[in-house]
């Protein structure tokens, strides 16, 4: 044989062979990063995991639960402390430049602690929903309730309360009548300040909220 004539002549057949296997690896590779699932939680300090070391906020809990069933999704938290219904609002268009298959929707606390007026946190709270729904028409939502102190008198605690559930119905979305059940107006599930979850608080805000997420996984 002649070995001169099998080195070149061969190479363009095995540059074929090459590049024939090329783009179904790529596609095979592609479609693993594809099949991924993307879980936004947008929220306030409480999805934010205030005062927790990273990782402990509920919304990596949720992450830790998916993972040992070995569901392809991706937690993605995007909480920020401070967040009012209309900071988020603003905020949103940002956020949702990524793509989004389930939107967790927790905000409007910070509102009550202010006493801001409940119909503004909920057209605060119907505009991001709509965004939500403008951008990804396919994703599905969940709707976590929040309530007011009851400092705040009870006519503003029952307006406050209320929006929640009639977002819900009148969106049809998921609802979680209040993320904070089990653990507000427990002092040793909170942090000192009384408002911000524990480790083990954040551990029971997980397990509310994977009430109504685990069925549309």
């Amino acid at each position: 044989m002649d070995i001169k004539h099998f080195l070149y002549g061969g190479i363009p057949i095995l540059l074929l062979v090459l590049f024939s296997l090329a783009p179904a690896g790529l596609a095979a590779q592609n479609g693993a990063q594809e099949e991924n699932e993307t879980i936004l939680f947008f929220g306030d300090s409480i999805t934010a995991g205030y005062g927790l070391e990273e990782g402990r906020a509920f919304p990596a809990i949720i992450q830790e639960k998916i993972d040992s069933l070995g569901l392809s999704y991706e937690v993605i938290n995007s909480g920020l402390s401070g967040e009012t219904s209309a900071g988020g609002l603003r905020r949103i268009d940002w956020v949702l430049q990524q793509g989004v298959d389930i939107f967790v929707l927790e905000l409007g606390g910070n509102d009550g602690l202010r006493g801001i007026d409940p119909a503004s946190t909920k057209q605060n709270l119907q505009g991001i929903i709509d965004r939500v729904e403008a951008r990804y028409p396919d994703a599905t939502i969940i709707l976590t309730g929040m309530e007011s102190p009851p400092n705040m008198g009870e006519t503003y605690t029952s307006e406050f309360r209320s929006i929640y559930g009639e977002l819900a119905r009148s969106n049809d979305v998921i609802f979680l009548p209040f993320i904070l059940e089990g653990v507000a107006g427990e002092p040793e599930l909170n942090l000192p300040d009384g408002i911000h979850p524990t480790a083990e608080g954040h551990r029971i805000l997980a397990e509310n909220v994977w009430q109504v997420l685990r069925p549309v996984l």
